[in-house]
């Protein structure tokens, strides 16, 4: 069973009130053998993705498979997802119609020109390179998702995105770092 514990709290004066609602452990939820004062506990592994054509590519299933066996020694925690590129990016997004993967990458180009009439100045790698980079800083490059009993606790329709901004792609590096206890 979890307790909570609501905390209120003024930051300013004349600001809104602000509610925060803890979840704590009791010993009731947690596994067998574990104590309320378990040492927080750290894994970390580099997870390698194939080349994925310029888009947004659901990679939930490809991270899970390469962490299930470290994740599932977490009973609470954060995985902490980043990717060692600039011209790709993560995001949390639908995990089930595909058409909102190929309709974000239809807004990106939208909202991010690319070609001769572009008004960039890197272009050092090709026409779709700033591009690339700007599209990156938009979704960014890191993710942190809650552990909850051995899962990564996101809702039903989500999945963990890795979108690629390139023509021409590369493998892509993930690193996920887990911490909890």
């Amino acid at each position: 069973m979890q307790t909570s514990v609501l905390f209120t709290a003024r930051p300013k004066p004349f600001s809104p009130l602000v509610s925060l609602k803890a979840h704590y452990n009791t010993p009731s939820t947690l596994k067998t053998g574990e104590s309320m004062a378990a040492a927080p506990k750290w894994a970390q592994k580099t997870i390698t993705l194939p080349p994925h054509k310029r888009g947004c590519h659901l990679i939930t299933p490809k991270i899970l498979k390469e962490i299930e066996q470290d994740l599932s020694g977490f009973n609470c925690g954060l995985a902490h997802l980043f990717l060692q590129h600039t011209s790709a990016s993560l995001t949390i997004n639908e995990n089930y119609d595909s058409d909102v993967r190929d309709d974000t990458e239809t807004f990106l180009n939208r909202v991010v020109p690319e070609g001769q009439s572009a008004p960039w100045k890197h272009t050092l790698e090709g026409p779709d390179d700033m591009p690339a980079h700007i599209k990156s800083s938009m979704f960014g490059c890191t993710l942190t998702i809650p552990i909850t009993n051995g899962k990564l606790n996101m809702g039903t329709w989500q999945g963990i995105w890795m979108c690629e901004h390139r023509d021409y792609a590369t493998p892509r590096k993930v690193v996920v770092t887990l911490n909890g206890i």
